[in-house]
């Protein structure tokens, strides 16, 4: 059976500051689930905890009192409405989030492809060439991997974001460069644990003549075993209004069935 489109489990609000956007409520969220039928949504404002040091002093701000000014969470009979949260990898491949904090969420999507906070998730050595972005892609996966984590509810968010690198060119560069037997280890490890990989909504709004780069790593995924779950990562109502398509699109070209589809627990 064909993999449906009935989740949506990254998703920002107003309360994340890149966004700040007041249309972008939990009401209009909730519409938005049940205009495209959807069973499943997850809220993944930013969060970094305030008991791990080296936030910045905008990430300060993403503390637990700050996101969890969100509930109550509306509910619904027809949508499930999740608490999550969108935490970071630093530098020293420490978490920001500390295992008692994670339970408070349903889910917990972390990206390791922040590769624009320097300082913070990455240093300058990282970011001096595009061979030093793609070691720093596959070590920083590496590490999320071999951690102790609860994950039937973590999710490995947008793994092909263009925040990898400063231009769209060296971007593909970075994907390239990504050794294939280094992928199959990283996803056969992935399938091992039971983390879901993110079908990012802007991952996947790429030009034809971009698709074998970027779906490269997704498609060794699922050849790996790998379960995936769908992520707008909207910041505003017109986020929301185009993932429908590009999900559908993604689902296509991957030909992903039901069997593919990732679930949290």
């Amino acid at each position: 059976m064909k993999y449906i489109v009935d989740h949506d489990l990254h998703i920002h609000s107003y309360l994340s500051f890149c966004s700040r956007d007041p249309l972008q409520n939990n009401e209009a969220i909730l519409k938005y689930a049940k205009d495209n039928k959807l069973k499943t949504i997850c809220l993944t404002n930013h969060f970094w905890d305030e008991k791990i040091p080296g936030a910045s002093p905008w990430y300060e701000k993403h503390n637990f009192e700050h996101i969890s000014s969100a509930l109550p969470l509306p509910e619904s009979d027809n949508v499930r409405f999740l608490f999550g949260c969108e935490t970071e990898l630093d530098s020293v491949l420490t978490l920001a989030i500390t295992p008692e904090r994670m339970n408070d969420f349903d889910f917990i999507i972390i990206p390791t492809t922040h590769f624009n906070l320097k300082g913070i998730t990455v240093t300058d050595v990282d970011t001096f060439s595009t061979d030093n972005l793609a070691a720093a892609w596959i070590r920083r996966l590496d590490a999320v991997l071999n951690m102790e984590l609860p994950f039937h509810k973590i999710g490995l968010a947008h793994l092909a974001c263009t925040l990898i690198a400063p231009t769209r060119a060296e971007y593909l560069e970075v994907l390239s460069l990504l050794p294939e037997e280094e992928l199959r280890r990283l996803f056969t490890k992935a399938a091992e644990v039971g983390v879901g990989i993110e079908l990012n909504a802007g991952d996947m709004s790429f030009d034809k003549s971009e698709e074998q780069i970027v779906l490269r790593p997704f498609r060794i995924a699922k050849e790996c075993g790998c379960k995936f779950y769908l992520g707008s990562d909207s910041h505003h109502p017109e986020d929301l209004a185009e993932a429908n398509k590009i999900f559908k699109r993604a689902i296509k070209l991957l030909h992903l069935v039901e069997a593919d589809k990732f679930i949290p627990s």
